[in-house]
């Protein structure tokens, strides 16, 4: 009957042993109290407590956590605009009995400063000077926190505004204003594009006249010049000036001729064919060719004479 009676006690016995023992993972720190009276501070590895005498009060993480908080404050300017903080921190090791028994619920204490200094700094500064300035609101973030924390065995490592959104009708306007500015931008480059455009369509166009103008003047001078060749050659073979000026109209009308023949696409004038009317034209043109030389050397020989007085 004995031994029955003896399983049990060993049996409570070993789990009473068994749980003196514990182990403390690595960046954990554990409290120990003795009799709901704080004992120690265990750090990782294996460790023995005295069963129910020494309990684990709490375990605290050492490693660098992260906390979100998101702010919705008014800017200098009137915008509603939220921001979301990320606040980095961790229980100091040396300063785990002031992170377990001074504070209760860290995230909230860090929250609470949090919204008090975002909604300190902020109204001070405009919506666009909120984007550029993040860092500083950030900064003066961290510095409170690390001033209040401190004391409660918080290390604050790094504070990031990591979001800032504003109104979504603010949002609206801010694009639209980014895109007339943009669209004022392109139609400027437009703008300047047609205009050079114009200016070096004209160019062009003076360029084109000036070389076609030249061309002409070229031209002219090369017939002036193998008419005078023309005329000099039937001088040497006993023409006249006169019969020289007639032969060559009389060459160029029906060179004139032929060319219209040659073409298929052009107009053809009919003009008198009859021997007696080509005869009467060359003589009618010959004639006249002959009268406005006769006025000439009238003229030179008039002029002549009046130097000569």
């Amino acid at each position: 009957m004995g031994e029955y009676l003896f399983i049990p006690f060993a049996f409570f016995g070993l789990l009473i042993l068994i749980s003196a023992f514990f182990i403390v993972k690595q960046q954990t720190g554990v409290i120990i109290e003795r009799f709901g009276k704080f004992h120690s501070i265990r750090q990782s590895g294996l460790h023995v407590k005295i069963p129910l005498v020494d309990r684990i009060s709490g375990r605290l993480s050492l490693k660098i956590q992260q906390l979100d908080v998101i702010v919705e404050t008014k800017t200098l300017d009137d915008v509603f605009v939220r921001l979301k903080i990320s606040v980095q921190y961790k229980v100091i090791k040396a300063k785990v009995y002031d992170a377990f028994y001074k504070l209760d619920y860290p995230h909230d204490q860090i929250t609470s400063y949090v919204f008090d200094v975002v909604r300190a700094e902020v109204p001070k500064m405009k919506l666009d000077d909120v984007f550029v300035k993040k860092d500083d609101v950030a900064i003066a973030v961290k510095r409170e926190l690390n001033e209040a924390m401190m004391e409660y065995g918080y290390d604050i490592i790094k504070t990031l505004v990591t979001d800032i959104d504003p109104d979504a009708q603010v949002k609206e306007a801010m694009n639209r204003i980014n895109a007339a500015e943009r669209e004022k931008v392109a139609a400027q480059y437009e703008g300047d594009a047609a205009r050079i455009l114009i200016v070096e369509k004209a160019k062009a166009e003076a360029e084109s006249k000036r070389l076609q103008g030249q061309g002409i003047a070229d031209q002219r001078r090369e017939i002036a010049r193998g008419l005078e060749e023309s005329v000099e050659v039937l001088n040497k073979v006993g023409i006249n000036s006169q019969e020289a000026s007639a032969l060559i109209v009389v060459t160029q009308h029906y060179d004139t001729l032929q060319s219209i023949g040659d073409s298929t696409q052009s107009n053809l004038i009919l003009l008198p064919n009859s021997p007696q009317a080509g005869s009467d034209m060359l003589n009618s043109m010959v004639a006249s060719f002959t009268a406005s030389n006769q006025i000439g050397e009238a003229m030179k020989e008039q002029n002549r004479n009046k130097k000569n007085d």
